[in-house]
């Protein structure tokens, strides 16, 4: 195994990396940069395992870094896989009430979207039933700046662009630590040591593992994974769902609630739900990783959180137990489904951070030494927002360069 010398290794071939590569490229061309990623493919973990949704900036606290990101970040997406050749379309959302309780929610997103500089309106019934014909609810909140892409598409585009200009991207490398210096740091991986002027984490489901063992590093948070789990509507019951219909989210929980979502390839998924997955890679039930369940049981900050929103996760294990209990979670969305439209897709895993006192991290963060920056949360919608966040992460990139 030999040594190799950079300027910029990323850690982790998810949209994020990729778009901070490229990022990095445009602000300061002629940096060398290596991506690296334990995988054997691009996008293995939670950019290839969403529902592929272009987020319009709705939902997000007006001045956060995640609204501001996920506005500009959509612009850019869309332009890129425009340019590229990657599939999308911009196909519009509905976000339904089907309860009185809702409505002040409802309104709550209305003007956070108008806030934010998305386009949105509240629709009278009969134009969403215009909109999507087998939808029930009492108020609605029509999106149409709300797209759909192929994620792991713009990825393999992203990495041709790499490659093209000359950087590595070097799948199937898994990182074992490193060492920082005050003129560089040395990654070391299983397939020999990268030296480089910067490091920089954009490792998801393991990020905080990585910044936790890099030296300097202090994040305060964890990764809690949270398993969505997700169920297709059998080809004869497609038009069921136009485009995409949503629920008005729970605003204590950092989840959207199960939702139909039209994709790229025609198909139609409906979820996912939100439990709490005993691996940080377990897509499945039986999937459980010894170290990463001690983790989860032994944290405080874990049984704050099972305190404090029990009820919720009881609802979500029962959905994810009972198909039954699913499909009547769908059906306040469309009453005509049944059990029988549906069969079973994939699944993702959330790369959710929690602090010390249990609360759910809701907006991006970092943690930094003069060499190395941690993308220790990135939380949706990280893939919408990805080339953004590049760009944000470039410029202190830069600023390390140039130092």
């Amino acid at each position: 195994m030999s040594a190799t010398t950079t300027d910029v290794v990323i850690i982790g071939a998810g949209i994020v990396g990729l778009a901070t590569a490229r990022a990095i490229h445009a602000a300061r061309p002629g940096t060398r940069v290596v991506v690296v990623d334990k995988e054997p493919t691009l996008a293995r973990h939670q950019t290839g395992s969403n529902s592929g949704v272009i987020h319009s900036g709705l939902y997000y606290r007006p001045g956060s870094l995640k609204a501001a990101l996920t506005v500009a970040g959509k612009i850019e997406l869309e332009r890129f896989c425009t340019e590229h050749g990657v599939a999308w379309e911009r196909c519009g959302k509905v976000v339904v009430a089907t309860r009185p309780s809702e409505l002040d929610a409802l309104a709550t997103l209305a003007a956070r979207a108008e806030a934010n500089g998305v386009a949105a309106e509240r629709i009278p019934l009969g134009r969403l039933r215009e909109l999507e014909p087998h939808v029930d609810g009492i108020d609605a909140l029509h999106v149409p700046g709300t797209g759909i892409v192929d994620y792991p598409a713009v990825c393999r585009a992203l990495a041709a662009e790499l490659t093209d200009a000359g950087h590595e991207v070097r799948l199937g490398t898994t990182v074992l630590g490193g060492d920082e210096r005050r003129d560089g740091v040395t990654v070391h991986t299983d397939r020999g040591d990268i030296g480089s002027a910067v490091v920089v984490n954009c490792a998801g489901l393991q990020a905080d593992r990585i910044a936790a063992s890099w030296p300097g590093a202090t994040t305060g948070v964890r990764i809690m994974p949270f398993r969505g789990e997700y169920h297709e509507l059998v080809p004869g019951r497609r038009d069921l769902v136009r485009n995409l219909i949503y629920p008005v989210p729970d605003p204590r929980f950092p989840f959207l609630g199960v939702h139909f979502t039209r994709r790229v390839d025609g198909t139609v998924e409906a979820g996912p739900n939100a439990v709490p997955a005993f691996a940080r890679e377990g897509y499945r039930w039986r999937d459980v990783d010894l170290r990463d369940a001690v983790e989860i049981v032994r944290a405080r900050s874990s049984h704050v959180l099972a305190r404090r929103y029990w009820r919720t996760g009881l609802g979500e294990i029962a959905r994810s137990a009972s198909r039954q209990a699913f499909v009547r979670a769908l059906q306040r969305l469309v009453p005509d489904v049944r059990a029988d439209d549906l069969r079973r897709a994939g699944a993702g895993v959330r790369a959710q951070a929690i602090d010390a006192a249990g609360n759910l991290l809701d907006d991006f963060a970092f943690a930094e030494t003069p060499r190395a920056l941690h993308v220790v949360n990135a939380p949706s919608p990280a893939a919408t927002a990805s080339l953004a966040i590049g760009r944000t992460i470039a410029a202190r990139v830069t600023e390390r360069l140039s130092a």
